[in-house]
């Protein structure tokens, strides 16, 4: 009955994944949006189905290895060298400017240095999944508004792993200079790795040709690289994540590169969703509904901040207004890296519960919105007519329909408004008219009439009123 009851679990979570997951791709949202929602529904706020994430933690754990493997496995080195100068300048200026604002904040509320920090590499990231998502739908995917978002975008996703090698220095009993010669040692293994894989041809993978032959290893050959060079950065003291993001870029920079992606592939997608579910697990609508003000404050600022930044970033690198505020819509949200981030703070006592489920409510909320910046991109495609060379230009240009709506609506109520009260004023006026009319007729016609006429007159049928009148009782069947 036991393995009766916990496969029924194992049913119910796989459902309402899919459930979730299916239903949120089809309002164009990204899978892992519908992950997280499963896990409100199952987890403490829905029906309580799964209290104690304990339970998918090593799963979820190891949902961020394979992440950080088939991220390194997707980059594409060569098109990154051709714009790595825009995209590394512009990485590099984000993160300065998000920890130099987080710095500020941390002065002006008092916050620990550890929580500054994340709160700034946050801020930094933005979301691939929702990025190449709208990229596909608004065909931009290989113009240069494209290929610059996804150049940012890898330049990010190479942040990754030093920051997660930062993250952890915090809680590391360690030397100064100890910690910085890890953090020097992961940034000038990424850099080397970059230039030599994009100058060079796919490498032969070790015992690549029997994988090819018998391709039923090939996914055991691919969870080995990940979690082995995973195993491997541990030892060294650096971070497991940034080993198996080394191990992607090797992998993915191989002749065996399409296989080894296409059938680990669905392994990966079953990680990521018991990590992202266990994200969900964590939300606390109640939590939610009392800091909804705070939440809304925190997501409008990191939305409006990210694209401002990101539209000057961009015109200091060279790029015309139109183009950079296109790219920098797409760079507008959190990334799902936030997650990560998170889980790593709060496993090494970084923050508390509460400040992770306030970056978890902000994550979630920015990448929901993301449609709403897909529709101002499609605005700015199919209505561009021009250059756009200054910022109330721009605004007017992205928010025409609402412009136009709004005033359409005023200029309706003013003519409803003046209609109503026209009407009234007729009506007012023809009723005035005809009182006018009729009293004027009156006094036409007491003025025709003589005084005798208007005066009772004393005649022979007129009674006389000193005289008694005679009262006579009539009776039934007697004539008047």
């Amino acid at each position: 009955m036991e393995h009766g009851t916990d496969f029924t679990g194992l049913a119910l979570v796989a459902a309402a994944a899919t459930l979730c997951g299916m239903a949120l791709a089809r309002l164009k949202q990204p899978p892992i949006v519908g992950y997280i929602l499963a896990g409100i529904i199952l987890g403490p706020s829905g029906f309580a189905l799964v209290q104690d994430r304990s339970l998918v933690g090593p799963l979820a754990e190891l949902g961020v290895l394979m992440l950080l493997y088939f991220i390194g496995m997707e980059l594409s080195l060569r098109s990154f060298r051709r714009i790595w100068k825009i995209a590394v300048g512009v990485s590099m200026l984000q993160i300065t400017a998000s920890v130099a604002i987080m710095l500020l904040f941390r002065f002006a509320l008092g916050w620990p240095i550890e929580h500054a920090i994340l709160f700034a590499f946050v801020l930094a990231l933005s979301s691939t999944a929702v990025a190449i998502r709208m990229l596909e739908d608004a065909d931009e995917l290989r113009t240069r508004v494209g290929k610059i978002a996804v150049g940012v975008l890898i330049a990010q996703d190479l942040a990754v792993a030093p920051m997660l090698l930062v993250l952890e220095s915090f809680t590391q009993e360690a030397e100064v200079i100890t910690m910085a010669a890890k953090l020097a040692l992961s940034i000038g293994l990424i850099i080397a790795a970059v230039l030599y894989f994009s100058q060079r041809r796919a490498i032969e993978l070790p015992l690549g040709k029997i994988a090819v032959d018998k391709k039923e290893l090939v996914p055991l050959a691919a969870l080995t690289a990940c979690f082995g060079c995973a195993a491997l950065a541990g030892l060294l003291g650096l971070s497991p994540a940034f080993g198996a993001f080394m191990a992607g870029l090797l992998v993915g920079n191989s002749r065996q590169r399409k296989l080894f992606h296409d059938l680990a592939k669905p392994i990966e997608n079953i990680l990521l969703m018991v990590f992202f579910l266990s994200i969900g697990l964590l939300i606390d609508l109640r939590f939610l509904w009392d800091n909804i003000g705070v939440v809304l404050a925190l997501w409008l600022f990191v939305t409006v901040f990210k694209t401002a930044l990101n539209v000057g970033l961009l015109h200091l690198f060279g790029e015309p207004w139109r183009r950079a505020f296109l790219a920098s819509l797409m760079l507008a949200q959190i990334g799902e890296f936030s997650f990560v981030l998170g889980a790593t703070s709060i496993d090494h006592g970084i923050i508390q519960s509460d400040t992770h489920r306030l970056i978890v409510a902000i994550t979630v909320m920015s990448l929901v919105t993301g449609p709403i910046w897909l529709t101002t991109m499609r605005r700015l495609q199919h209505r561009a007519a021009g250059r756009i060379d200054s910022l109330s230009r721009l605004l007017r240009f992205v928010y025409y329909r609402e412009r136009r709506f709004f005033s359409d609506v005023k200029q309706r109520t003013t003519d409803g408004i003046k209609d109503i009260t026209g009407k009234r004023k007729g009506a007012l006026t023809n009723l005035t008219t005809k009182l006018l009319s009729k009293s004027n007729y009156l006094a036409e016609k007491k003025a025709t009439l003589s005084p005798d006429i208007l005066r009772p007159t004393k005649g022979i049928d007129a009674p006389d009123p000193s005289q008694p009148s005679e009262k006579r009782s009539f009776r039934p069947g007697e004539e008047s």
